[in-house]
């Protein structure tokens, strides 16, 4: 999704995830109706630009989170957590606290924690956009491998328009709390009939 500031694309994810009320509409999830289920009963995990970790906790523990609030887990899901902390290359640093890695490894951390969850249903918002370009493109790339390995629906808010060029197969515009245009990356943003795309 991109857009201007204010076109809507933060509030059409959080309404997916049940963070925010649905006023008209319905929210469908492989062909099931969602919109009046609470954000803990959807198929979706959420990554937010920032606020996606606990200081106080390593980074074990935050990704722990995704499975059990208690962090008491079985040892089928300590096997679940090491393989997506080594899938996000964060095994060594898994006893370290946020503050003692980098901004790129704590997003790792979200993304380990959405891996764990074993949800469907991947929502980004803009959580890639503190990084510099180079780092922004390993993290899209670790997310294009998830995708590609889960088989999981990616949703993905940008202000990045090469982001989506980069990562994505289709990449919808907003304005004014719609969607203009829906259609194939390269096709959208090669087109000049989409209203307010260009001044974009």
């Amino acid at each position: 999704f991109v857009g201007p500031s204010g076109s809507g694309k933060s509030t059409l994810l959080r309404m997916i995830a049940g963070l925010e009320t649905v006023t008209g509409g319905d929210v469908l999830i492989g062909g099931q109706d969602v919109t009046a289920l609470p954000p803990d009963q959807r198929p979706v995990s959420m990554i937010f630009q920032d606020n996606n970790v606990f200081a106080h906790l390593d980074v074990w523990k935050n990704v722990a989170l995704g499975i059990s609030p208690s962090l008491k887990l079985d040892a089928a899901q300590r096997e679940r957590m090491a393989g997506a902390l080594s899938e996000v290359g964060l095994g060594a640093l898994k006893h370290r606290k946020p503050g003692e890695i980098s901004g790129g490894e704590r997003q790792r951390v979200a993304v380990a924690r959405a891996l764990v969850r074993k949800h469907p249903v991947l929502l980004l918002d803009e959580p890639f956009a503190a990084l510099g370009p180079a780092l922004r493109r390993d993290m899209l790339d670790l997310v294009k491998a998830m995708q590609k390995t889960k088989r999981m629906t990616v949703l993905m808010v940008t202000h990045q328009p090469e982001d989506a060029e980069y990562a994505a197969e289709l990449t919808a515009y907003l304005e004014a709390g719609r969607i203009v245009a829906l259609r194939p990356t390269a096709e959208l943003f090669a087109a000049q009939e989409v209203p307010g795309l260009d001044a974009y």
